[in-house]
């Protein structure tokens, strides 16, 4: 009996420490499950995040997220892909939206954790390369990040960026090293700080370039304007049209400016399309519809299965204990009176996704695909906003939805998860108080911009370009007038330099008794430049003749050089022949050219100019034969030809008409004085005689017959 006693008292010692064997590993479960449920949310969702992206990889090495589609569409997975092939090692990239993880190395840590294969991990948001991190692989890494960073330009796109990272990584670690301290030199802080030259304009480039409208009018309006006005102001100036010696000067054929202006203009328009001939700013490639909406059919096929979706890309905002609440508060409106299903989607809202980051476009894409009416709840777990779009629901209309307080709406907090679960409550709350309608209302259908629209840039010629050639034609005006108004200002400092000479009607009210050598040169020089503009050589008219003969025997007294003119190569009496010579042939001319003028009606036919006044002979053509006193001694007259003016003196008053005899400046000894132009040595006092007589004296004094 004792020794069933012992056995008995042993047997239920056994039974005590079994049992409290098993209470003591009931509470250390219950206590880690304690640490588990009170466990930062951030230990618990980094891993969820990594562990769905280490299943991506497991997959496919290069894993292209389905929320950048406007950027980075699905479809270029395969070019990753052949990028990654070039490294030499195994590469596993992920493409993720920038907010995907708050440390990029951390995640891709974690990833690799997760996946345990050893390789080159390369994070990629929607512009660069971002993060990357080699693990049992020799890799330049951090100095292929470095080149890629540095020497690409902003806008080069997630795919160039990574491309270069790649062929840096493949060169190995010196050169690799060697190629990251350069581009620091270059671009970084301590070097020069230039940036590189972007690869695409953006629209307010292509409105810059708007100015093609402007030089397209106003350039060849400038040189229609402008090319008839210089042509008009050259004709006034007093200098030679064409080359000393030549006979008329150059001119452009009738029509050829308007030929230029169009020339012109069709050339800038040609250039313009040949040299801004982006048509869009950037380099994101144009998505497939399976690239568009592979996003939202992962949400759909999530919300079939279950009212709380939150994408597992993304940093988890919601633990398991918040999700579960918001299910059973989901439920329960849906059973009570009146209500509906309450579908929630916790998702990334960015301008890069399918709906352009409109709350509004994504739920209509995702009750298109659910096929279902309710409320469709939309939170982005970056920036927390909560947006809700009754389909349907007579007890959540929409215009109380307009009414969610703010403080549901938007997050005020800086909390990493934004209190989504809190706010989610209230969120419930206010629907399961919303008041009730009579009839349901949908939404209107909102529509996100077209993936093409998106970095497409308007034609050149289009938008400001139009009024840009109201503006052109405007300021070709405003240029002409400036020029015109400055070659005016310079023309007639020209003029009063060197004074055009008069018409031959005119001259002998302008000539001068005693003219000074400066005078006389001047006015040679204008009078034979002139006649050399207006003559052209046509033996078969006498006018011609007549002209060309003036224009002869003139050009021999200067030996065949208009320049000489300028100088004291020419004698005075030289001068008077030239301007008599240059006059007579431009009266000549312009009689045969203009038969209705006053002064080629006086001087009808060729003879009519043969005798220049005989007391002045720049006084022009004589009217008369006169008998004049030449000098104040005596009372001797003469038989001269007189022009009008001195015809009427000696009428009138024939004791003063000796003062209109022409007196010239002696060279030589005793120079200073001045003698009677009839009294110098030389062919000048022929003139007296006749044009013709003068003409045959400067030929037989130069021996030209």
């Amino acid at each position: 009996m004792r020794g069933v006693q012992v056995a008995t008292v042993a047997g239920c010692g056994i039974r005590r420490r079994c049992a409290l064997a098993h209470t003591l590993t009931l509470s250390l479960l219950l206590f880690f499950c304690a640490l588990w449920t009170a466990a930062p949310a951030g230990a618990a969702d980094d891993t969820t995040q990594a562990a769905q992206l280490a299943d991506r990889l497991r997959d496919n090495p290069v894993y292209v997220t389905d929320q950048l589609p406007r950027e980075v569409p699905r479809s270029t997975a395969p070019d990753f892909a052949r990028a990654a092939e070039r490294t030499g090692v195994t590469t596993y990239v992920l493409v993720l939206p920038g907010h995907s993880a708050d440390d990029g190395e951390a995640l891709l840590g974690a990833v690799h954790d997760r996946l345990g294969r050893d390789g080159l991990y390369v994070l990629v948001d929607y512009l660069e390369v971002t993060d990357a991190v080699a693990f049992g692989v020799k890799a330049p890494a951090e100095d292929a990040l470095t080149v890629a960073s540095y020497e690409l330009p902003y806008d080069a796109g997630p795919l160039r960026s990574f491309e270069r990272f790649a062929d840096v990584v493949a060169q190995g670690s010196a050169k690799a090293a060697a190629q990251a301290e350069a581009a620091r030199e270059r671009y970084g802080d301590s070097g020069a700080g230039e940036d590189p030259e972007a690869r695409y304009i953006g629209p307010t480039d292509r409105e810059n370039q708007a100015f093609t409208g402007i030089v397209l009018t106003g350039v060849p309006l400038l040189i229609l304007l402008l090319g008839s006005f210089v042509r008009r102001w050259r004709r006034r100036l007093p200098s030679a049209r064409g080359n000393p010696g030549s006979g008329t000067p150059s001119r452009l054929p009738r029509g050829a400016l308007p030929g230029i202006a169009l020339l012109t203009a069709v050339a800038i328009a040609l250039g313009a399309w040949l040299t801004f001939d982006q048509t869009t700013s950037s380099a994101a490639q144009a998505p497939t519809a399976a690239d568009l909406s592979a996003r939202v059919d992962r949400v759909v096929k999530g919300l079939k299965q279950d009212p709380v979706y939150t994408d597992p890309e993304s940093q988890q905002v919601l633990d398991a204990g918040q999700r579960a609440r918001l299910r059973d508060r989901i439920s329960e409106f849906g059973r009570s009176e009146g209500g509906s299903p309450v579908f929630v989607s916790v998702v990334p809202l960015m301008t890069e996704d399918e709906s352009a980051g409109n709350a509004d476009v994504f739920a209509s894409a995702v009750h298109a695909g659910l096929g279902r009416d309710g409320v469709y709840v939309v939170a982005d777990p970056i920036d927390g906003d909560i947006n809700a779009v009754s389909y349907s629901v007579p007890r959540v209309p929409n215009r109380s939805l307009f009414d969610l307080p703010d403080s549901v709406q938007y997050d005020d907090s800086e909390a990493r998860d934004h209190q989504l679960g809190d706010r989610f409550g209230q969120f419930m709350t206010f629907v399961e108080k919303a008041p009730r309608t009579d009839e349901p209302d949908y939404p209107a259908t909102d529509r996100a911009p077209e993936p093409v629209d998106d970095h497409a840039l308007a034609p050149l010629f289009s938008g400001d370009f139009w009024p840009g050639l109201i503006v052109g034609a405007f300021a070709a005006l405003v240029v002409f007038a400036l020029l015109a108004g400055v070659l005016a200002i310079v023309g007639t400092v020209l003029r009063r330099r060197n004074p055009a000479p008069l018409p031959s009607g005119a001259l002998p009210f302008e000539a001068p008794t005693d003219p000074s050598l400066t005078y006389l040169r001047r006015t040679a020089r204008s009078e034979l430049l002139a006649l050399q503009r207006e003559f052209t050589d046509n033996p078969e008219q006498a006018a011609h003749i007549r002209a060309w003969d003036c224009f002869d025997g003139a050009m021999l007294l200067v030996d065949g050089d208009v320049g000489a003119l300028a100088d004291d190569a020419v004698e005075p009496a030289s001068l008077v022949a030239v301007i008599v010579l240059s006059r007579a042939g431009r009266a000549a001319l312009s009689t045969e050219a203009d038969s209705d003028d006053s002064n080629s009606n006086s001087n009808s036919n060729s003879n009519t100019y043969n005798l220049c006044c005989g007391l002045n002979p720049l006084h022009g053509p004589a009217v008369s034969r006169h008998h004049v006193r030449i000098s104040a001694e005596g009372r001797r007259r003469s038989l001269l030809p007189v022009c009008q003016m001195c015809r009427e003196t000696a009428i009138v008053e024939p004791g003063t008409v000796h003062t209109l005899r022409m007196t010239l400046p002696r060279t030589g000894p005793g120079r200073g004085d001045r003698v009677p132009y009839e009294e110098v040595t030389g062919p000048l006092p022929a003139v007296r005689d006749g044009i013709p007589q003068l003409i045959n004296q400067i030929r037989e004094s130069t021996s030209v017959r």
